[in-house]
């Protein structure tokens, strides 16, 4: 009677002993796979910063003959660039390419904050389901394709329609004048096209961040008898302040880095 016991008490205490040593062999194969995965994101987070450093290290040591042969503030400021010759003036890059990307966020920020404000407050749900689809696709459009869109059809429109009318509107203003540039090419042509161009990338930012918004604030926002047109304006705007900054220097940052399509219509 007393083996018997022994045998019963005996065979649970096994197999408790083989149940724990298997979780502890399964817990050092998790350390162990996660110390391997660590180490190997590590490694490719530092490749990326050595890949940047590397960047930075063949840009300097291919500069530094023209940095020691002329002076920074000829280099910024000058305004010749004629390589084969010896003079590289960078003021007209840098003074067009902040002037075309100002005039494309100034463009761009009001309708993509807009826009995002309906489909995520205003738009049912057809239209949700039917606008973020097209959104999502302007967003993986080359940026020679519009480059060829601006060609073909917005220069075009601004030679034959938009600039004689600004030109007896305000053509006595310098600065809309189109007199000497009636061609159609130049800076609104390429403001025009990387406002397009980073609509997508705001405006998915910015209804993002609006739907983030808890529905308990615009219901008790609502219950106070306001409208919903103020109820964005003086509460969802104010809450996702942080993140609309987000979206426009994400798109500032895809139209400051833009070239192909900017060369494509600025003459």
């Amino acid at each position: 009677m007393a083996e018997s016991w022994t045998e019963r008490r005996t065979i649970p205490i096994n197999e408790t002993r083989q149940a724990a040593s298997s979780r502890d062999v399964r817990a050092t194969q998790r350390r162990s796979v996660d110390r391997v995965c660590g180490q190997v994101m590590a490694g490719l987070a530092g490749g990326a910063v050595l890949l940047v450093a590397a960047i930075v290290i063949a840009l300097l040591a291919r500069a530094w003959p023209i940095v020691c042969a002329q002076p920074l503030e000829e280099l910024l400021l000058g305004r010749t660039w004629r390589p084969l010759q010896g003079a590289f003036g960078f003021w007209p890059f840098i003074v067009g390419t902040l002037w075309v990307t100002t005039l494309a966020m100034v463009i761009a920020v009001p309708l993509c904050m807009l826009c995002a404000i309906y489909l995520a407050e205003y738009a049912p749900s057809v239209m949700q389901r039917a606008v973020r689809p097209l959104v999502d696709l302007l967003a993986g459009i080359p940026s020679v394709v519009y480059g060829l869109w601006g060609v073909m059809t917005l220069v075009p429109l601004i030679r034959e329609h938009v600039g004689p009318w600004i030109d007896r509107r305000v053509g006595h203003v310098p600065f809309f004048s189109t007199a000497a540039n009636p061609s159609g090419y130049g800076v609104l042509a390429s403001g025009i096209v990387l406002a397009v161009m980073v609509f997508p990338i705001i405006v998915s930012v910015m209804e993002e961040v609006l739907r983030s918004v808890p529905d308990g604030l615009r219901e008790a926002t609502l219950a106070l008898g306001v409208t919903r047109w103020i109820m964005v304006r003086q509460v969802l705007l104010r809450r996702v302040r942080p993140g609309i900054v987000a979206a426009v220097v994400l798109g500032f940052s895809r139209a400051f880095g833009e070239t192909m399509a900017v060369l494509m219509v600025v003459g």
